[in-house]
């Protein structure tokens, strides 16, 4: 049995932190307390570091330089990498609206790659954003590419990639989504955005099943005091709303309106990065598309329309803190516990026994300094003076 114990560490649990060790075997947590001895585990002593449940990233198009819609399996494997140096230990890696061709190349890479253990985080299948989407709400989905809504078209790439599709987003107002929705929202996570949908069309689409809001604020048909619209729906449904907290696409006081509005168990951080993350400003992919980041920012080289983020999700644990002006026990849900839940994930986004082995190891300053998936060492910052 392959075990491994975190000792001395401030363990993350019932949203606070308490002293505790942790024990670890077979990639599930066995026991957190006090004390904990096994002589047959590998010990890493954490004292004075506080120990968190790690980062679930459901939507992101890449990072590191490379880019999901052209990435091969070595490819997703440095996104996972990259990842786990942030603190992530899972993540979904986000399609964007291309090619049948394309998206079964990627769909083929992501299954490969789901089979991976200790090499980074956590592959957990794909997010398809598209091509399902309403073209006066693309933002940065090519709109040559974008189509009616199809379950057949979705249950082929299901039926040739099984359990690879976790998480679609889809726009209620394209013909044929609302029938779409109620037939898959059993067995996918459905998520409605890039949408200009009415209050009436949003509301059903959420009772068919649509249980996330893609980049809530973000490509999508905004609140006016008579007409709601899907921003309406989203904020009094049950809904998890995505929120991309980098401080562009959301200005600080929307992320507080948000989590006011829909309460701290209902909002989940996202990064939606693109290849660009963790890189210097230059000319980087989209999908289709060919983006320029300055000073940060992702923008299409062609219409200047912002195209997803350089976030990642250690940034985004701090901007958080810094935008609510919350203790970080506050912030750590939106990152893991939220995630988890929208994503159907039973075993994952919180430190108690039985549950997946994912945690990350902060520093003084919230700094990333150990990240362990699936009860394996994936990331762990050398120089002791990142301490």
């Amino acid at each position: 049995m392959d075990k491994l114990l975190l000792r001395g560490g401030e363990v993350y649990q019932a949203g606070r932190f308490v002293r505790a060790d942790v024990l670890c075997a077979d990639g599930r947590i066995a026991a957190v307390a006090p004390g904990l001895c096994a002589d047959d585990a590998r010990t890493i002593d954490v004292t004075g570091l506080r120990v968190a449940p790690g980062f679930i990233d459901a939507h992101t198009h890449g990072a590191a330089g490379v880019d999901v819609n052209a990435a091969d399996a070595d490819g997703l494997r440095r996104i996972a990498a990259f990842f786990a140096s942030q603190g992530t230990t899972a993540f979904c890696a986000s399609v964007l609206t291309d090619t049948e061709e394309t998206t079964r190349r990627c769909l083929s890479g992501i299954r490969t790659v789901m089979g991976d253990r200790g090499r980074g985080a956590q592959l957990l299948g794909a997010h398809l954003e598209g091509p399902f989407l309403a073209g006066a709400y693309k933002g940065a989905m090519p709109e040559y590419l974008l189509r009616e809504g199809d379950v057949s078209l979705l249950r082929r790439y299901q039926s040739e990639f099984p359990g690879v599709i976790r998480y679609i987003t889809v726009s209620p107002e394209v013909p044929g989504v609302p029938e779409m929705i109620a037939q898959i929202a059993e067995d996918l996570v459905v998520a409605i955005g890039h949408s200009g949908a009415d209050y009436d069309t949003a509301w059903r689409a959420i009772r068919s099943g649509a249980r996330c809001i893609t980049h809530t604020f973000n490509a999508m048909r905004l609140f006016h005091q008579h007409e709601p619209a899907i921003m309406g729906a989203a904020l009094e449904s049950d809904c998890f709303c995505e929120a991309i907290c980098d401080g562009r696409h959301l200005h600080p006081g929307t992320v507080r309106m948000l989590l006011k509005c829909k309460g701290w168990d209902r909002v989940m951080a996202v990064t939606d990065s693109i290849m660009a993350a963790g890189l210097p400003d230059g000319e980087y992919k989209l999908g289709v598309n060919d983006v320029v980041v300055v000073d940060g920012d992702a923008k299409l080289a062609t219409t200047g329309v912002r195209a997803g983020s350089t976030l990642t999700t250690g940034q985004a644990l701090v901007n958080l803190v810094r935008f609510t002006g919350h203790p970080v026990e506050d912030v750590i849900p939106l990152l893991t516990r939220n995630p988890a839940r929208a994503l159907r994930l039973a075993h994952k986004g919180e430190l108690l026994p039985g549950m997946d082995a994912d945690m990350v190891v902060l520093g003084a300053r919230l700094n990333v300094l150990r990240t362990i998936a699936g009860g394996m060492s994936v990331y762990e910052v050398e120089e002791k003076s990142s301490l």
